[in-house]
């Protein structure tokens, strides 16, 4: 019995041992790829969700070739970065990325980079954030076709939008929880409501463009040099 104990002991073992030794810093996905492999350059996988488990914490996904990766939600710090890559979401009745991190999450910070993030008219939100202490950056992505909202804060998160083009949305960005937003050089446009936030939010930007939109919304911004 003594022995059968520690034979399963060790296999437990070897079992937790290669599942933390499969994670990358880096990984990579493909319009061919399959989620079966262990998205490496050579194997990449298919979808963001299916390399986001093999992706150690703060490490990156990133895009071989365009394509469609998928919804997926994000649970720790990390990036995508699809830079230079046709990396888009067609996100059919959901949302296209949930930002849910742990508390227990030492750093709390997501990075998303050159993505198109299409709800394609029927999408919930582009991007929803839930966990409280993340600090979120959108760079260089393009959100648009979602019946809730194109950014929704949802918690006491941080969040950055730099060259971000967020238009046709049922709203650009909605702030519900008591989180903070730093818009720069980006463009909310063609959206029912433009940015709809909860009293007393600081909305700071710089060199945007908000247009167009059926109400620009009720917000108070704070310019910033």
């Amino acid at each position: 019995m003594r022995t059968n104990r520690s034979v399963s002991l060790l296999i437990l073992t070897l079992v937790c041992a290669t599942a933390a030794y499969t994670q990358a810093s880096r990984t990579w996905v493909s319009g061919v790829g399959d989620d079966a492999n262990p998205c490496s350059r050579t194997a990449p996988c298919k979808t963001f969700a299916g390399a986001i488990s093999k992706t150690a914490t703060n490490g990156e996904i990133n895009c071989i070739d365009p394509g469609g990766f998928g919804a997926v939600t994000i649970t720790k710090s990390m990036t995508i970065d699809c830079t230079g890559t046709f990396g888009s979401i067609l996100a059919v009745q959901t949302n296209g990325i949930t930002i849910n991190l742990p508390d227990t999450d030492a750093r709390q910070a997501v990075r998303l980079r050159g993505l198109a993030i299409n709800g394609i008219g029927n999408g919930i939100n582009g991007v929803r954030v839930i966990s409280e202490k993340t600090n979120l950056t959108i760079e260089n992505v393009v959100i648009d076709g979602f019946t809730q909202a194109g950014v929704s804060l949802e918690s006491a998160a941080s969040l950055v939008l730099s060259n971000v083009s967020i238009r046709g949305n049922a709203t650009g960005i909605s702030v519900t929880g008591k989180g903070t937003v730093r818009l720069t050089r980006s463009v909310v446009t063609a959206n029912q409501i433009g940015v709809a936030a909860k009293s007393g939010l600081i909305l700071s930007y710089t060199a945007n463009l908000m247009e167009g939109n059926g109400t620009d919304g009720n917000y108070s911004p704070r310019a910033t040099p």
